[in-house]
């Protein structure tokens, strides 16, 4: 049963596999949608009834034409799309970056990781923290 709906946007197809891949493996059971530029996911978001928004968007912040600030600005002013967590999943390490990102509403701000192992345990992490299981008890 898929029970959460993550939009990945990015302009790397090879990324967009290797974060799919690396939810799956960890069998984490999610619905994803891919948009491989800020056009195609603005677009799309204009369209959704709101019980199709995704409940988190992994958002590459370098892209070209729209980027991922740009995609920021757009959502986190629109009363039907702020509430939506975004994780800003990027190559870039810089300090302006991350704060320029925080200041227009991420919610998360991580650098790719170099190995998919260590992308394995990041998707691991943005599961259990943003989609967090109930315990069962015994």
């Amino acid at each position: 049963m898929y029970n959460n709906l993550i939009f990945i946007v990015d302009d790397d197809l090879d990324d967009i596999k290797s974060i799919h891949d690396s939810f799956l493996e960890n069998q984490l059971r999610h619905e994803f949608m891919f948009f491989n530029n800020a056009d195609q996911l603005l677009e799309h978001m204009s369209m959704v009834p709101s019980r199709k928004r995704p409940d988190l968007i992994l958002l590459d912040l370098n892209m070209p034409g729209m980027d991922g600030r740009d995609v920021l600005r757009h959502l986190k002013k629109d009363d039907k799309h702020k509430t939506i967590p975004i994780i800003v999943l990027t190559t870039s390490s810089s300090i302006r970056d991350r704060e320029s990102s925080y200041s227009l509403g991420a919610n998360c701000f991580l650098v790719k990781p170099n190995t998919y192992k260590d992308l394995l345990d990041m998707t691991n992490c943005i599961s259990r923290l943003w989609f967090p299981r109930p315990e069962k008890c015994s």
